[in-house]
């Protein structure tokens, strides 16, 4: 081999020892880029904690086995359910027995009731101090209670017949729809006084928070329309058509999806042009709705068929049915 030859060879060894440096430096970077990538995604859940209506009861369902592993006897026709921060209770409105009910949810015992009001429904827990906050139907009033004793500390005014309850993640702010008000109460946390109102569509019933954009959007029943509002201006940005009757909206990834009560479908909308994507077919009268932290699956409770059915947020399809209680409502933050 020639000098030129061999100082060519050793050349190309080089730049070939070069690039496969470079691959594996790329590979890693791919590597550190995906997991913090996943590092910005929740766990997902382990547990769906379900009020059935009509079953006077709360399902408890193991989400990775797909199947309701425990049925707790809970009465009052319960309807609105929450999770403490640290997730070991659950709180649940029976609006028919006038009761909020806590539940522990290692044991799987009833720890407490009280009566709150004339007719608790929609119920939140504070992100950051645990309290809880239940709203009545028919005294148009939000409740604060206590987590561990359940007796109420605080009450304020708000527009009529208040349902959805949503609680800003830095604790600082409730929004309450007020469905015969058409609009969202905003309630300072400190003071625990309205600060404001939002318009929305006609009869909103749930309301869901999303922080990361500083919008809140609920689902108007009798408009069948999703407003969605800017949290920051405190203004009405926008109402979205979507199926008949729409009960509760979720946020997974760049899409919105909402349950249409009569139209036993999900309507999926793109969260940042709000031009809709997809309609799913689910069980009959679908209500309750959140989207699991992973952000991979939202979950559906559908009142008629007695399943609460996971869609895959890749898909868009519906890929299991889990049979639950009597009735499934599921209004609030369900899964752990």
């Amino acid at each position: 081999m020639t000098p030129t030859a061999r100082s060519a060879h050793q050349s190309l060894r080089q730049d070939a020892r070069w690039a496969s440096a470079a691959l594996a430096g790329l590979a890693i970077l791919f590597i550190a880029f995906s997991e913090w990538t996943r590092a910005g995604e929740g766990a997902a859940a382990k547990n769906a904690y379900v009020t059935n209506q009509l079953g006077n009861s709360l399902s408890v369902v193991d989400l990775a086995a797909g199947k309701q592993t425990t049925e707790i006897a809970i009465g009052g026709k319960p309807a609105g359910i929450a999770l403490s921060p640290d997730g070991s209770r659950a709180y649940v409105a029976a609006p028919d027995s006038r009761e909020i009910i806590s539940v522990d949810t290692k044991t799987h015992k009833v720890l407490g009731r009280a009566t709150v009001g004339q007719g608790p429904l929609g119920i939140a827990v504070n992100p950051k101090s645990g309290v809880v906050y239940v709203a009545d139907w028919y005294e148009h009033r939000l409740y604060a209670v206590d987590p561990l004793t359940l007796a109420i500390s605080a009450t304020v005014a708000t527009g009529q017949s208040p349902s959805g309850v949503a609680v800003t993640a830095d604790g600082s702010t409730i929004l309450t729809a007020d469905r015969d008000s058409n609009q969202v109460s905003i309630i300072d946390v400190a003071t625990f006084k309205v600060t404001g109102t939002m318009p929305t569509g006609e009869r909103p019933f749930g309301v869901t928070i999303d922080d990361a954009n500083g919008r809140a959007y609920t689902a108007n029943v009798a408009s069948n329309s999703m407003t969605v509002l800017d949290l920051r201006s405190r203004t009405r940005l926008q109402d979205v058509p979507v199926g008949l009757r729409p009960y509760g909206v979720a946020r997974a990834g760049n899409a919105l999806f909402v349950t249409n009560q009569h139209a036993e479908s999900v309507s999926v909308i793109d969260a940042a042009s709000l031009s809709p994507i997809k309609t799913i077919r689910v069980g009959s009268f679908p209500e309750g709705i959140e989207a699991d932290p992973s952000g991979a699956v939202v979950w559906v409770a559908c009142w008629d068929a007695n399943t609460l059915e996971k869609i895959d947020v890749a898909t868009l399809t519906v890929t299991a049915r889990i049979p639950v209680g009597e009735g499934p409502r599921a209004f609030g933050k369900f899964l752990r």
